[in-house]
């Protein structure tokens, strides 16, 4: 018996947390119970390469800025070729897609709310939320990553209980590792040599990220100790529409010599155990992937108190958390860390055992493919078929 076929419809396949965990379902998911395509709205990248399961395929609808009705009618007929079981559908940039997955006869439709944007960091845009509000009867779930974003989800939104789940993002624990003596690919120190401390951050760079607070916190704390100043060093990995911007930011402060900003790479494990600590300065976030692969790595995160990142960063205990969008509150917790590394040493070490205990890979990818099981049931009375997937 063939598998079901699950379409992700994202806006587009680029570097990010939300996409590569993302892949890594795709990747990891056993290959008896579902079959997936990719249909991205806008385009996809290199980064599509990191599927490596075999017969994913993957489409580009190139839609235009706007409303862009004829994309609805393309993603209608692109349906009504593949005949997929599910719709998985991601944030508000794909929501409005539903209906026309309901005209096109796909049984199960969801919706997962991984974050918002930096136009709208409280949810509170009211056009916004209307649209979600309408968009709710053609779907058969709308889940949120974090705790946070579920609450918003039902006293917002109104999405109904039944409707309601919550489904954490997960970490390779065994890719995302503490620094041991044996590594042999150490990037920082090939750029910048030993015995710096490292203030770094992973993710793309975009205004919901706000990596120009981290460069003016960095700076501050040059400026204010100078005994430290010789060994401080930033690394911003990601790429993004505001990279120009923020390497002329980085120019314009004078930290050139002291600050690395090579855009996307492939090696982000490696670079991740060369930190000494992590920095998130976002103004808006679902469950920080990217700060629960610090974590893993046994880095301690200094991250900005909004969203679902106080469920993920336990104050005091394997982080710091600070005010959004304060760079001299964010410039002080990341001066402690790394006057005392005693400290930063512990708090990591507490997160790596936080990740281990509450945001397993594995538990992710079974959470997921248990939604897609029970949607299937429910819906399409599939009931030997599904069991045999799940098996």
């Amino acid at each position: 018996m063939t598998a079901p076929l699950v379409v992700h419809l994202i806006y587009k396949l680029d570097c990010g947390g939300m996409e590569n965990l993302l892949i890594e379902r795709i990747n990891r998911m056993p290959p008896a119970s579902y079959r997936h395509a990719v249909i991205c709205l806008t385009d996809h990248t290199d980064f599509a390469q990191r599927i490596r399961r075999p017969g994913v395929e993957l489409h580009a609808l190139h839609k235009p800025p706007g409303l862009a009705l004829a994309t609805h009618a393309a993603l209608y007929r692109l349906l009504r070729r593949l005949r997929p079981t599910i719709l998985h559908s991601y944030n508000l940039s794909a929501i409005e897609y539903g209906p026309a997955a309901w005209l096109a006869g796909v049984p199960v439709r969801i919706n997962g709310a991984h974050g918002r944007s930096a136009g709208d960091p409280t949810g509170s845009n009211r056009k916004h939320n209307l649209l979600r509000r309408l968009m709710l009867p053609f779907y058969d779930t709308c889940y949120a990553n974090s705790a946070e974003m579920q609450q918003w989800n039902r006293n917002v939104i109104g999405v109904p209980q039944h409707k309601s789940a919550l489904l954490p993002n997960g970490i390779d624990t065994e890719r995302y590792r503490p620094a041991s003596h044996d590594d042999g690919n150490r990037p920082l120190e090939q750029i910048f040599g030993p015995g710096h401390i490292v203030i770094g951050s992973v993710g793309r760079v975009e205004p919901v990220k706000n990596h120009g607070c981290l460069v003016d916190a960095f700076a501050a704390l040059t400026a204010r100790r100078p005994d430290l100043a010789p060994k401080l060093r930033l690394a911003i990995i990601g790429d993004g529409p505001q990279l120009p911007q923020l390497r002329a930011r980085v120019q314009a402060a004078g930290l050139d010599a002291a600050a690395w900003l090579p855009g996307a790479r492939s090696d982000v494990a490696d670079i991740l155990r060369g930190l000494a600590i992590f920095a998130l300065p976002s103004v808006a976030e679902g469950t920080p992937g990217a700060a629960l692969e610090a974590m893993a790595s046994a880095v301690p995160v200094v991250g900005s108190d909004v969203g679902g990142v106080p469920e993920v960063v336990a104050d005091g205990i394997c982080g710091a958390l600070v005010p959004p969008n304060d760079p001299a509150a964010l410039s002080a917790a990341l001066e402690r860390y790394a006057a005392e590394p005693q400290l930063a040493a512990a708090h990591g070490a507490a997160g790596r055992a936080r990740v281990q205990q509450r945001y397993a890979m594995t538990a992710m990818v079974a959470a997921y493919q248990g939604l897609y099981d029970e949607l299937c049931k429910r819906k399409l009375k599939l009931k030997g078929q599904v069991e045999s997937c799940a098996e």
